[in-house]
């Protein structure tokens, strides 16, 4: 894929962020955010002797509607890219939950103008949606907290303070339980830091979107193991104060597959081809392990840390997982080579 087609498929994924009509400024403000943190200067170069276009320029023809559909997807030649711009597409407009009738719209807008069949797409879009509705679905676990009013409204059952402000989800205390086991707490986040450092790998434009509700499951087995029963609207609160956007970041995993942005700078000198590569697949092992780690320190503490301890401890564990992402990578990259769509949906479903 040369440098014009990942621009292409960079800039139909920031379509797809605002195919919703999702003008807000906190929108913009995640988007404006990925591009400041993947710079502008570590675009890899592309063939024919030129690189990619700045982050910051795609954005600003999006954001401005210097550019449409049908001129984003010219670059688009190949089938396999054209797909592959769909599927990511998909993905972006479900990351926050089934898409809206304007996403809806949007897809099959972009369905058209690439040619996709309607078959394919449609496929595709119901395994997106399978992916957001096994998100939390999981019987295991016991059924999602019912909204609470008067409760909510205690001292401790606001949720993620600072960060919840106007949501709906909620969450209900079963009791701390006895003898919680750090250490199974760590090897089980470990666990799926690796595995959606491995899904990262995989050709699959759709595999990213089985990131979020892996993420959202562990972070319910953690409350759980803490004696929480967690709605998913607290736990999309929780990821949103800790700095982990839903949107943004499938936009941002797909961004720096594409652009590399992160790469030098997260994984050090490995070379071109190969920090194109494992960018994305170690901004996921990152963002999950430090979301677990921020999910353990604020149940274990009876859900007391403010939203600034809650973004230091995510910081201070993104730090670490640099390290550790060179120490699992062989076993991320075995991992990744027995995973495929279905086997992914099936572990969504169980929870891993």
């Amino acid at each position: 894929m040369n440098a014009q087609e990942r621009d292409a498929v960079v800039t139909v994924c920031l379509l797809a962020a605002f195919a919703d009509g999702g003008k807000s400024n906190s929108e913009r403000e995640e988007v404006r955010r990925i591009v400041e943190s993947l710079g502008d200067g570590d675009a890899p170069a592309g063939s024919g002797g030129s690189g990619s276009r700045p982050m910051s320029a795609l954005y600003q023809d999006v954001l401005l509607g210097r550019v449409t559909v049908e001129k984003a997807v010219q670059p688009l030649t190949q089938a396999t890219h054209r797909t592959l711009a769909y599927e990511m597409a998909v993905a972006v407009c479900d990351a926050d939950g089934r898409s809206s009738a304007e996403e809806i719209a949007f897809l099959e807008k972009l369905r058209a103008t690439l040619a996709i069949d309607q078959a394919s797409a449609a496929s595709a879009l119901q395994q997106a949606d399978d992916l957001v509705d096994f998100g939390l679905n999981d019987p295991a676990l016991g059924p999602p907290a019912l909204p609470l009013a008067a409760a909510a409204a205690g001292a401790g059952a606001a949720a993620v303070a600072a960060g919840a402000a106007g949501s709906t989800g909620a969450l209900t205390t079963t009791g701390a339980k006895p003898g919680v086991d750090d250490a199974e707490i760590d090897t089980s986040i470990t666990r799926y830091a690796i595995l959606n450092a491995a899904i990262e790998l995989l050709p699959q434009g759709l595999a990213t979107a089985a990131i979020i509700p892996l993420q959202m499951k562990m972070v319910y087995r953690i409350g759980a193991r803490h004696g929480y029963t967690l709605s998913t609207g607290h736990i999309k609160d929780f990821l949103a104060t800790v700095g982990v956007g839903m949107t943004s970041q499938v936009l941002e995993n797909y961004a720096r597959k594409f652009l590399g942005g992160l790469g030098k700078r997260f994984l050090g000198s490995m070379g071109g081809a190969v920090v194109n590569q494992a960018t994305s697949s170690a901004f996921s092992f990152a963002t999950t392990y430090a979301l677990g780690h921020a999910a353990k320190a604020y149940y274990a503490g009876g859900r007391s840390l403010s939203a600034v301890d809650l973004k230091g401890i995510f910081s201070t564990h993104a730090e670490r997982a640099k390290a550790l992402y060179t120490q699992h990578r062989g076993t991320i990259e075995s991992q990744s080579t027995g995973l495929n769509p279905g086997k992914i949906l099936s572990m969504v479903r169980q929870g891993v």
